[in-house]
């Protein structure tokens, strides 16, 4: 079944040859906009975050870049559709599989998410177990199959409840059934963490059970948050003299805004703890730590006053980075 072409590159209002700090740029500039978080649409807001997202998480990947590149550039052979790769030889009829609901789109399902889309596993020779014994199957669990969910960090801290549908295409026959139904995601869902949904799998065969599926959690970007497991990180923009002389700012963090006293002799990439404002980590209500990241920026044009300044500064400094 072909997959709707997604023109990321349009998505993000860039050029198909923009750089990657481009793609950075206009990637936070919209998702500060449509956040769900600050934007007053909530549900326009959230379909246009997700795309976005979408949209970013193949381009700043150059991998997923240069193959979306190769697969946009042929992407009319189709009629404006891509059908997806062929099953495995020699392995029988078997059943693709189109999930709604997820936050990515079926075009995404099909190139990018990694996930299993088709039934029947194969065996070490390479023929579908299901069909291995012609003319006296035997009961077989269906196989498991995989697929991505993107997960903001808001539903991430405090859990949320997603409603899921998943279409089975039977490819020998073009049968479609359609199941639906909800899946929890626990607060502290880290980033690729698989959420096991039991028996909606591919059916079982020959009156065995059906197999499991598997959300693998994808943590959406945010426009000032980044994950690792349990922790948060915020990359904080300070002035040359907040390095040196010490400053308190007011920062963002998932619980709220919070006072932080940035040290006199700050270092540029230096990493400031603020403990249990994280993720939370499991049902022991402990959490991950937050971090802020300091990014020193230098003053890119100056007024004459402020070059007189620097000039007196650099007349009157001991400082010689370079001494031995």
């Amino acid at each position: 079944m072909p997959a709707e072409f997604k023109d990321y590159y349009a998505s993000l209002g860039v050029a198909r040859e923009a750089s990657d700090d481009d793609i950075k740029k206009a990637f936070r500039k919209l998702a500060r906009k449509h956040h769900p978080d600050v934007a007053k649409d909530k549900q326009g807001a959230e379909e246009k975050f997700k795309e976005i997202n979408e949209a970013y998480e193949v381009l700043s990947d150059p991998d997923k870049r240069k193959k979306y590149d190769l697969l946009g550039a042929r992407w009319r052979d189709d009629e404006g559709g891509y059908s997806p790769p062929p099953p495995p030889p020699g392995s029988g009829p078997q059943q693709e599989f189109h999930f709604g609901g997820t936050g990515f789109s079926d075009f995404f399902e099909q190139y990018f998410s990694g996930g299993t889309r088709y039934g029947f596993p194969q065996d070490e020779a390479g023929f579908s177990q299901a069909y291995a014994q012609q003319g006296s199957p035997r009961p077989r669990r269906g196989s498991d199959i995989e697929g991505d969910i993107l997960v903001t960090l808001s539903e991430a801290m405090h859990g949320t409840i997603r409603p899921i549908s998943m279409q089975t295409v039977n490819r020998q026959t073009g049968q479609v059934q359609t199941q639906e139904f909800q899946v929890r995601i626990p607060p502290g869902a880290t980033d690729g963490r698989r959420i096991r949904v039991p028996g909606h799998g591919e059916p079982g065969h020959g009156g065995g059970s059906a197999g499991d599926l598997f959300l693998r959690v994808r943590h959406a970007t945010h426009p000032d948050f980044s994950s690792r497991e349990a922790d948060i990180y915020h990359e904080l923009d300070i002035a040359p003299w907040e390095a040196v002389l010490g400053a308190e700012v007011v920062v963002p963090t998932l619980d709220g805004s919070i006072k932080l006293r940035i040290p006199a002799g700050a270092e540029n990439g230096q990493k400031l703890r603020a403990r249990n404002k994280g993720l939370p980590k499991g049902k022991s209500g402990d959490r991950g730590d937050f971090y802020v990241v300091l990014n020193v920026q230098l003053p890119t044009s100056l007024s004459d006053e402020e070059r007189a300044l620097w000039e007196q500064l650099r007349a009157t400094s001991t400082f010689r980075p370079r001494a031995v």
